[in-house]
Order: C-alpha cells, then sequence, then structure tokens
C-alpha cells in the first residue's frame, strides 16, 4: 500500500528512499532504510513505533534538523540537500512548529517570553498580542509572568502548543507530545493539540508509540526495521 494520499495535491513534504546510517564502533547501523513518504497540506499524520524504532530520527530528518545518509527531502517544495543549516533554519521560520515530549522551554524565560521566541525569526508589530492570544486559547492566560518551574507539566506543554503554532506555522511537528505526561493530562494536551490544529488547518506530523493517539490521525504509518507501512485500523484497535 502506498504512503501518499490519493489526488492531484501537491506534498508540502517528500521524501524519497531516505535512509540513515550512524557508526558505532566499527560498525554502521542503519536506522531509517529507503524510506518513501508524502504529506499533503492540512492532513494530519501518525508515525507510530515502539521506543528505539527511529522515530525522532525521521522526524528530526523530515523538519531538515539532521540529514540523511541518502536519499532526497523535500520540505514545501524546496529541496532540504541543497540548503546548508542557515537556509533550512530559513525555511522553516514561521512555517514550521515544533512539539517536543520534553517541553524545549527555556526555563530563565517567562511562558509570554518563551511563546514570543519563534515571533523574533517572523516580527511583527503584534508580536506580543499574538503570543498573549495563543496562550489565552491554551488555558494560560492568566500565567504569562510564570516561569517554566511555576508551570505543571502539563501546564509547560500547553505553552509549547502556544509556541507552535503563534507563527501560523503551515507543519507543526509533534514528538511523543504527552510522553512526559500522566494519562489524564496527556488527554487533555491531545483534545487541545488537536482543537488547535483544526482551528488554524495547520498540516500535523506526530510521532508516537500511543496506538489510541494515531487513531485520532486522518492518517498512520507505522515504522518497522526502518521502514514505513500503514498502519490497519485492526491493528489500532478501532
Amino acid at each position: 500500500m502506498s504512503n501518499s494520499l490519493p489526488g492531484n495535491r501537491s506534498p508540502i513534504l517528500h521524501a524519497a528512499h531516505l535512509t540513515k546510517r550512524v557508526e558505532s564502533g566499527e560498525r554502521s547501523l542503519t536506522i531509517l532504510s529507503d524510506l518513501d513518504l508524502e504529506v499533503f497540506p492540512g492532513e494530519s499524520l501518525a508515525i507510530l513505533g515502539q521506543s528505539g524504532a527511529g522515530k525522532s530520527t525521521l522526524l528530526g530528518l523530515l523538519a531538515g534538523l539532521d540529514a540523511p545518509s541518502a536519499g532526497e527531502l523535500r520540505l514545501f517544495g524546496e529541496s532540504l540537500g541543497e540548503l546548508d543549516e542557515d537556509g533550512r533554519a530559513a525555511l522553516r521560520a514561521g512555517r514550521v512548529g515544533f512539539v517536543f515530549q520534553n517541553f524545549q522551554l527555556l526555563p530563565t524565560l517567562t511562558a509570554l517570553e518563551n511563546v514570543l521566541l519563534p515571533l523574533e525569526l517572523a516580527p511583527g508589530a503584534d508580536a506580543e498580542a499574538r503570543a498573549r492570544d495563543w496562550l489565552g486559547r491554551v488555558g494560560l492566560g492568566e500565567r504569562l509572568d510564570h516561569l517554566p518551574k511555576q508551570l505543571s507539566g502539563g501546564e509547560q506543554q500547553r505553552v509549547a502548543l502556544a509556541r507552535a503554532f503563534v507563527t501560523g506555522a503551515e507543519l507543526v511537528f509533534a514528538d511523543e507530545p504527552t510522553g512526559n505526561l500522566d494519562p489524564a493530562t496527556g488527554e487533555r494536551i491531545i483534545d487541545t493539540l488537536f482543537a488547535l490544529n483544526r482551528e488554524a488547518g495547520t498540516t500535523l506530523v506526530l510521532v508516537t508509540h500511543d496506538r489510541a493517539l494515531a487513531r485520532r490521525c486522518d492518517r498512520c504509518l507505522e515504522l518497522v526495521e526502518g521502514r514505513l507501512r500503514v498502519a490497519e485500523a485492526e491493528e489500532l484497535g478501532a
């Protein structure tokens, strides 16, 4: 089965023959092998896999945070292989958002200042108003001046959600966004993530080991032995 959706739309993200190898002592370890993937505007895609399957490695490659050993990657129609690190960062600025398992908030900055950070790369006169608005949307309008250490894990992840969407990102990558949260808090975070995603019309690529979470996406692929395959509904417990 194909790892793409049918139709004539152009993909927002395209990977062809993607391979990633790392050196371990005298051995070469292949993490991803000849992997193909297309992601289309507006869809939500789950990449499912066990711990150690290479999900985070794949996400880093797709976002241009790391370079593949072989293969081609195109983001927004641009070949990542033809761009240096600064060029890839410029391509992502204002167009790509991230949500990480460990939140990745700067500890010395307030909630408001953390959400303002990506707006420094895409500045506008209304930057602070936008940051305040998005913190209000995730229920933290009264916690703007709090440092991360003054927030619970769920609140920190809500700050991270606001930061991911504040620029009007076309594409959001989420790496195990509930991995450091208890189940009830994680469920609320995912409800918020999907609500924001629908409201903004953003493309979402989410990597997870949680099959219940994967079921909530439009499409689910599973990473097995370095390759992607379609995860059928019965495998997800639907």
